[in-house]
């Protein structure tokens, strides 16, 4: 009895400009069973060339390029008639490039900075929405349908509740400190005196991020004393 064949994964090409940024969001891509990274791309005249070469799914794209703004390269291959899908990923809460990007038909706005979480649960709503809409001939069947379809897209999950004492505010903060330091790596004493917070406040968020499975910890030895603990990012 011959098994069914397994469907095509979903082609990602990534869109961004900072290399680091640029492998962790491949990486993240790559995790999530369904969807494949076709390229990884730092610029818009590497991403039409890649559009060129093999065309896609899905669009990770940032929107500051060194060679021009996301959206310029959006409206480019709107006007060449290319609908692939878009996520814009930046770190820009400007509504009117929020408005634009609604306009020229991309699909999630992705904040940065982001965890796996995140973009695992929006990549996973999207599937779901490819998978509705290609349902039926293509063709709704009702405006309850459409409802529905549009709202696995558009419904927020739920965000978890951090431990009492966290602000979302602070986490995305110290986020951002760790994934600059790079394999480098911060202390709590490091991050305090980036962030200007203290050394236990500091460690808290430090810890809530490795319970959370985003960055790992290992002790650092120095000179004399007790060894340090250093946490970094998990790419």
């Amino acid at each position: 009895m011959s098994g069914s064949s397994a469907p095509e994964p979903i082609r990602v090409l990534v869109v961004e400009d900072d290399p680091l940024a640029a492998d962790a969001h491949a990486l993240y891509v790559s995790r999530v069973p369904g969807f494949a990274v076709a390229a990884v791309v730092h610029s818009r005249a590497e991403a039409l060339r890649a559009l060129e070469r093999s065309p896609v799914d899905l669009i990770l794209l940032d929107l500051y390029l060194p060679d021009g703004h996301g959206m310029a390269l959006l409206r480019a291959l709107r006007a060449a008639g290319r609908t692939t899908d878009v996520f814009a990923v930046t770190s820009a809460r400007d509504l009117t490039v929020i408005r634009e990007g609604v306009s020229l038909g991309v699909v999630q706005h992705v904040l940065k900075p982001f965890t796996f979480p995140t973009l695992r649960d929006r990549l996973q709503r999207y599937a779901q929405f490819r998978s509705t809409t290609a349902g039926a001939g293509g063709e709704a069947g009702s405006q309850a349908e459409v409802d529905r379809a549009l709202s696995v897209l558009r419904t927020a999950p739920e965000v978890p509740k951090l431990p009492k004492g966290l602000s979302a505010a602070t986490l995305e903060a110290v986020t951002a400190a760790l994934r600059d330091a790079g394999r480098s790596g911060l202390t709590a004493s490091a991050a305090a005196d980036r962030l200007g917070v203290n050394r236990i406040t500091a460690r808290r968020y430090l810890e809530h991020l490795v319970d959370g499975g985003t960055a790992d910890r290992s002790p650092q030895y120095g000179q004399v004393g007790r060894p340090e603990l250093c946490y970094r990012w998990r790419d």
